[in-house]
């Protein structure tokens, strides 16, 4: 395996994106191959690591994916890699809840084995941030702390200055880096999160001056000396899927496609899952997108934006989340698409559409400057764009009744972020209400949270689910594909 090490934050918003992206830049220019991955649930930053390394981002989630599933996602996409860098979430030590590490950075640390580089933003300190470091570096002793880069440092002075306290408090934590306050290479952003590395992108001209930066302040050669390689797990069957009561869902699938089942990989033609993949939806973790295929799909990207209908033979549609509400205008023009989506549902194909997908297929979409677009029309329902954050946090879902995901009593974990809400139908509609499929749980417990809208065998919900954290829900959706007798 790989060298390995983890960039983790004091806090979010220290700077450890623009860190992580410029090791990256700055150790492949060395003519090393870096895979990168993202810690927590995020669908902007692995765009950006992907842009910075060549290599696809991996999420790594130990409250969706739990530990053997972590293991073996690293294990399956660092091979073959010479550095991996995993980009941590929010602050080190945060995650699912405020009593334990689940879904920390932290947590990820200590299953890879892998050393951490603490970014902490230094700003307007001097000798406190040796105590900001302190604090850090004694909260938890099964962590390896291997050094510290510190951001936004303003002048010679003032990295001296940290340099001297962290001498005298901290001789056995290295200074790593120290990293000049340049706002140039600060990555935009909105309501989500930063803008998307599709709509943003990240040129050769970027990424050579965060390469740069990085260079300037830091010792790449130190780093990766300090970063060990990592001895593979041994490889165990998975477990069956967990049940709900609280159990820690299992791990993905291993490679090979269930027997009888052929995908991309196989040679064999596959069954064909047609995926929403543009500007407006562009939210998938890669490993669900793998497990499917691994279950015998054939992934057929289409562009809702674009395309004037949807790609021939197809047996069911997976539509993504992202940002359908910037690009509402271009949907609701697009009416032969729409109508295409809308007749496959009416024919009773599977399909399974998350948060953007899911307001894509509601009646109406009302953007953020209070402008109503006609969607799908597949739920009665309108979204309408808050100016605040809708919904924010882990959720675990358990489905009431038999569907395109499994048996009742199928558990998945996931999360949910969304700045819209549902809106009231009009009062002179009567289409049949969509049935309710999902109980939720979050942090607090089982709530009444209206979640998994289901209309004949189409499924909408505001959660981004996990499937490696049930390794029988992409077989089954595909085997519900598969056994689709309608008119692709």
């Amino acid at each position: 395996m790989p060298r390995t090490f983890v960039v983790a934050g004091t806090h979010s918003g220290c700077g450890k994106t623009t860190a992580a992206l410029a090791l990256m830049a700055a150790i492949r220019r060395r003519g090393l191959t870096v895979q990168p991955f993202k810690a927590g649930p995020d669908f902007i930053d692995p765009g950006y690591h992907e842009l910075a390394t060549g290599r696809t981002g991996q999420n790594l989630d130990g409250w969706m994916m739990g530990e053997a599933g972590v293991r073996r996602c690293f294990a399956r996409h660092a091979a073959g890699a010479d550095v991996a860098v995993v980009e941590g979430v929010m602050g080190l030590f945060d995650g699912a809840e405020g009593a334990g590490e689940d879904g920390s950075t932290a947590q990820l640390a200590k299953w890879l084995g892998a050393p951490v580089l603490l970014v902490v933003d230094a700003r307007s300190m001097a000798r406190s941030a040796a105590a900001v470091v302190a604090g850090f570096a004694g909260f938890d002793p099964g962590l390896r702390l291997a050094g510290v880069l510190f951001n936004r440092v303003g002048s010679a002075r003032h990295g001296e200055l940290l340099e001297q306290a962290m001498t005298a408090a901290l001789p056995e934590v290295p200074v790593l880096g120290l990293l000049g306050r340049d706002q140039s290479l600060a990555l935009p952003s909105r309501h989500l999160g930063l803008v998307t590395a599709q709509d943003q992108g990240l040129g050769p001209e970027a990424l050579d001056r965060l390469a740069d930066w990085m260079l300037a302040g830091c010792n790449v050669g130190r780093v990766l000396a300090l970063a060990p390689d990592l001895t593979p797990e041994p490889e165990a069957p998975p477990p069956a899927a967990p049940g709900t009561d609280g159990d820690a869902p299992g791990p993905c699938r291993p490679d090979d496609a269930p027997p009888g089942r052929t995908g991309p990989g196989t040679g064999g033609s596959g069954v064909r899952i047609g995926v929403a993949r543009d500007a407006a939806f562009c939210f998938y973790y890669p490993e669900n997108l793998r497990l499917l295929e691994a279950a015998g799909a054939r992934l057929v990207p289409f562009s809702p934006l674009a395309d004037a209908g949807l790609p021939p033979g197809l047996r069911g549609l997976y539509l993504g989340g992202g940002y359908p509400e910037l690009h509402a205008a271009r949907l609701a023009a697009n009416g032969p698409m729409r109508r295409a989506v809308l007749a496959l549902v009416a024919a009773g194909a599977p399909v399974y559409a998350e948060c953007g997908g899911f307001m894509y297929l509601m009646r109406t979409l009302t953007d953020a400057s209070g402008t109503e677009h006609p969607m799908c029309g597949v739920f009665p329902l309108r979204s309408v764009m808050g100016a605040r954050r809708g919904a924010l946090g882990y959720r675990e879902v358990v489905t009431r009744e038999p569907g395109i995901l499994g048996p009742a009593w199928t558990m998945l974990r996931g999360h949910e972020f969304h700045y819209s809400r549902l809106g009231a139908p009009p009062q002179d509609d009567q289409a049949e209400p969509p049935r309710l499929v999902y109980r939720v749980r979050d942090r607090q417990g089982w709530t009444d949270q209206a979640e998994g809208f289901a209309v004949g065998n189409a499924l909408g919900t505001y959660i981004h689910a996990h499937f490696a954290s049930n390794p029988d829900v992409a077989p089954a959706l595909v085997a519900a594909c598969r056994a689709w007798e309608g008119t692709p």
